[in-house]
């Protein structure tokens, strides 16, 4: 430590630049200490006052000029920061604002009607039933008069207006990027060639028939499970995920996305989860969430998805989420709020959640001695690809400090892979996690000899429930066809031949011949096959890079998204 030679120089410099940089002046608290024998600052900076923020380099303006600390870095502010900001001094939401190039024939009867159906569903009593389309549409802050405009005493649609009540041809003609887009991706990662490897749907609608459609849209592709009750003549079909979870999720994107980012809500459905991107992180801290009470975006369009029941506006939609995940044994939804990217991630994963296959996985790694808590992140880490302490907290319930030190423990025990540095860090599997024939022993990771393996038959999740696999996968037939024209006539009939039922032998020998010939990525292999990507994983690729017959084309990168195997010699 060096000290400082002048500090009543110095700190009236610090003065003088805080009252003069910045918009407002920062009343600073200078005083002079003095650490083994050096004289050192101490410069205390008190919050602004809700009034006066938010607080911002003048030279620069807003909102370049304003910062919000975020962990350890400083954050330049979205809109929505500064939205947050302003919330304190009474100004408007985005979705009262008005749309300047619409009017009131862009508003669609049908959908007023809808609105009106769907609300007297709810209370037949309601007071706005009786108003005219107007009076309705101004009291739920969807129409406005625009004293700048070329006529004053028109009434002029607001974003909420558009948004709940607005023909498609307009919301493509003031907000192009607005909309829904479902997303089918084969396998359980994102696509570096989506062009060429998944479908989709493009979704414009007002709200509440967009909800519909999206919701719609979802259960027909979901895989679905079935039950038989005693007595019953007839199977239920369920899908893998709750009804009611994906009405939730639905809605919860939708209302609390940002309508001042122009970009589509996504929602991406891999072969073993639901992913929902929507623009605009969460005003409420991600370790709140679930707790009563609300902060919508969006207040307006929030009132008209609560009048008719679609909608609850008091914090409870992500704590039901996560109750009826766990009431069908699935694994919990995964929430994550990203401030940088102005964007919020929901993901639901189909499978049951610590059921007999994950015990089977996880005993080989009982000289581990995992912690449940453990035992679930890799569970976690194993089907989404990757983990990081937020997630991990989210899981487990547990502090900051605890995640940190129980990921670094499957880091070193060479079950995780570190990536990023700081806040950024997240961890992917390493091939050891997910090569089935685990050899070597690291030391335990817990000092509980009988933690979680050591009783898996209290984990397992209804096990006499007679629900398919909610695995079940539907493999891409066109892309099938296009690999079996790019193989020789002999190599394509004896794919061809290749049943479910095949020895693994055969099917070992068979892969091998495919690399032989070429490169081949686990997806292609899958289509090729009909088989799960995680079976060729298990029980093809592992096996035979374990005999050293088949090697990775990019050893380095063990997870990279673009990895394909060849055949050695």
């Amino acid at each position: 430590m060096e000290g400082i030679e002048q500090p009543e120089k110095l700190g009236a410099e610090i003065a003088t630049q805080c009252r003069n940089t910045f918009n407002q002046p920062v009343r600073v608290e200078i005083s002079s200490e003095t650490i083994h024998g050096k004289t050192v600052l101490v410069v205390h900076v008190p919050e602004a006052q809700p009034q006066d923020k938010p607080i911002f380099f003048k030279a620069q303006g807003l909102p370049k000029g304003a910062l919000r600390r975020i962990s350890s870095t400083d954050q330049h502010c979205t809109d929505d920061d500064l939205a947050v900001f302003y919330q304190g001094r009474q100004t408007e939401s985005f979705d009262s604002t008005l749309v300047a190039d619409a009017t009131m024939a862009d508003l669609q009867p049908e959908a007023i009607a809808d609105y009106r159906q769907s609300r007297a569903e709810a209370n037949p009593d309601a007071e706005e039933l009786r108003w005219s389309d107007e009076d309705l549409l101004q009291s739920l802050g969807c129409i406005r008069r625009n004293p700048q405009g070329p006529n004053p005493a028109a009434w002029q649609p607001t974003v909420a207006g558009l948004m709940l009540f607005g023909k498609p041809v307009a919301l493509r003609r003031c907000f192009p990027m607005m909309r829904v887009d479902y997303i089918r991706v084969p396998g359980r990662e994102w696509v570096p060639h989506p062009d060429r490897r998944f479908d989709t749907i493009d979704l414009r609608d007002p709200l509440l028939r967009l909800v519909r459609r999206a919701q719609a849209a979802i259960l027909d592709d979901l895989p679905k499970g079935f039950a038989l009750e005693e007595g019953d003549l007839q199977r239920r079909d369920t899908p893998a995920i709750p009804l009611r979870v994906i009405r939730e999720a639905l809605v919860n994107a939708l209302m609390h996305r940002s309508y001042r980012s122009h970009s589509p809500v996504q929602i991406i459905r891999y072969a073993n989860r639901l992913e929902i991107r929507n623009p605009g992180f969460s005003l409420k801290s991600p370790d709140h969430l679930g707790e009563p009470g609300s902060q919508p975006r969006n207040p307006k369009i929030a009132a008209a998805l609560y009048d008719t029941r679609l909608a609850e506006t008091k914090g409870s939609g992500i704590r039901v989420m996560r109750e009826s995940m766990e009431q069908a044994g699935l694994t919990p939804p995964l929430f994550e709020s990203d401030r940088g990217n102005d964007q919020f991630v929901a993901r639901y994963f189909f499978h049951h959640f610590l059921g007999a296959e994950d015990i089977a996985w996880l005993a080989q790694f009982k000289d581990l001695h995992l912690s449940e808590d453990e035992a679930k992140a890799l569970i976690v880490v194993r089907e989404a690809g990757a983990i990081n302490n937020g997630t991990y907290r989210e899981l487990t319930k547990v502090d900051t400090l605890t995640a940190s030190q129980a990921l670094r423990r499957l880091r070193d025990a060479g079950l995780l892979a570190q990536k990023g540095r700081g806040s950024a860090t997240y961890y992917v599997p390493t091939v050891r996690l997910l090569d089935s024939g685990l050899s070597t022993k690291p030391e335990a990771l817990s000092s509980n000899p009988d933690g979680l393996l050591s009783k898996p038959s209290g984990l397992l999740s209804n096990p006499a429930s007679l629900l398919s696999d909610p695995l079940e996968p539907v493999f891409d037939e066109a892309r099938r066809r296009e690999l079996l024209n790019g193989l020789p006539g002999e190599l394509a009939a004896s794919v061809g031949a290749i049943g479910q039922r095949h020895p693994p032998e055969e099917v070992r020998t068979l892969v091998i011949a495919l690399c032989q010939f070429r490169s081949w990525r686990t997806e292609e292999l899958s289509d090729l096959l009909r088989r799960r990507p995680e079976t060729i994983r298990q029980h093809y690729l592992r096996p035979l890079m374990r005999a050293g017959r088949l090697t990775m084309t990019n050893p380095q990168e063990p997870n990279d998204p673009q990895q394909a195997y060849r055949a050695v010699g």
